[in-house]
């Protein structure tokens, strides 16, 4: 199954080349091309028909996103708000939810701008304004405001979810970072030849940063998730956020390839997440 997590080595060292030669052409002005972190498809894969979903559309300014809400079968535990990595769309990440939905938590999966049916063009700015929308209108909901709600960031859906979580600590219960990006820029230098990565550290600015907002995540607990075998996001990325919480944390590190600790240990995942709501 291809995680659509984080584009192929061999597509992130072209578009990085590209990365490369439009900073050399004009290092004069610091530019964040987002256009090169996101890779967003518009074909939806079929959503297993054992998950009981609901389609739901939210309208910011001329732009539609859609989600998806699963239910179980029970009262939720809590309701999990999820935002995925970088590549494919909501229906591509459901082998990270369903196994939550089976566990008794209600999930929210929100695809960004310009990913399966949502409209638009996604950027790191619009992609963190979106969450607070979606986060304030989701709270309106009766069958969430209930509930605890969960922040889940998987891969490049880590930055947003950390910086909702900073914002918000009042508002959300818990926040999970599963294969966390420390920040646009270290992700771009980790996947550029070391000679570039000093250059790209300072002409390619980041506007927020898990490692950043972390610092000032003191009250909810925070769970991280990752593997030291990740060749998408290196584990010390993951640690160097971890490094920077400073409230309750713990840390699952689990054997496999990136985001995939749902396939190789689901069991402890859920445990994981069942202590974060039980503190």
């Amino acid at each position: 199954m291809c995680l659509y997590s984080f584009p192929s080595k061999h597509t992130m060292k072209h578009c990085l080349l590209i990365i490369l030669c439009l900073i050399g052409s004009s290092c004069l002005v610091n530019a964040q091309m987002d256009d090169k972190f996101y890779y967003p498809s518009k074909k939806m894969q079929p959503i297993d028909s054992s998950l009981k979903v609901e389609e739901v559309v939210f309208q910011t300014d001329t732009i539609q996103l859609s989600g998806i809400l699963l239910k179980p079968t029970q009262k939720p535990k809590a309701t999990i708000l999820f935002y995925h990595g970088a590549g494919g769309n909501v229906s591509t990440y459901i082998f990270m939810t369903k196994p939550l939905v089976n566990a008794g938590y209600q999930v929210f999966m929100v695809d960004f701008r310009g990913y399966g049916k949502s409209t638009g063009v996604p950027t790191h700015l619009n992609i963190a304004q979106d969450g607070q929308l979606i986060l304030e209108q989701l709270l309106k909901r009766n069958d969430v405001r209930n509930t605890k709600v969960i922040l889940y960031g998987a891969s490049m859906g880590s930055q947003v979810a950390t910086h909702l979580a900073k914002n918000n600590e009042a508002k959300v219960a818990a926040l999970i970072l599963d294969g966390a990006i420390s920040s646009f820029t270290d992700i771009a230098a980790d996947h550029s030849p070391a000679a570039q990565r000093d250059m790209i550290r300072q002409f390619l600015p980041s506007p927020y940063s898990a490692k950043e907002d972390i610092k000032l995540v003191q009250k909810i607990p925070v769970l991280f998730i990752h593997s030291k075998e990740d060749k998408d996001v290196p584990y010390h990325q993951g640690e160097a956020v971890f490094n920077n919480a400073p409230g309750k944390k713990s840390f699952l590190v689990y054997e496999g390839k990136h985001l995939e600790a749902m396939k190789t240990d689901p069991g402890k995942v859920i445990e994981s997440i069942n202590q974060l709501i039980s503190k």
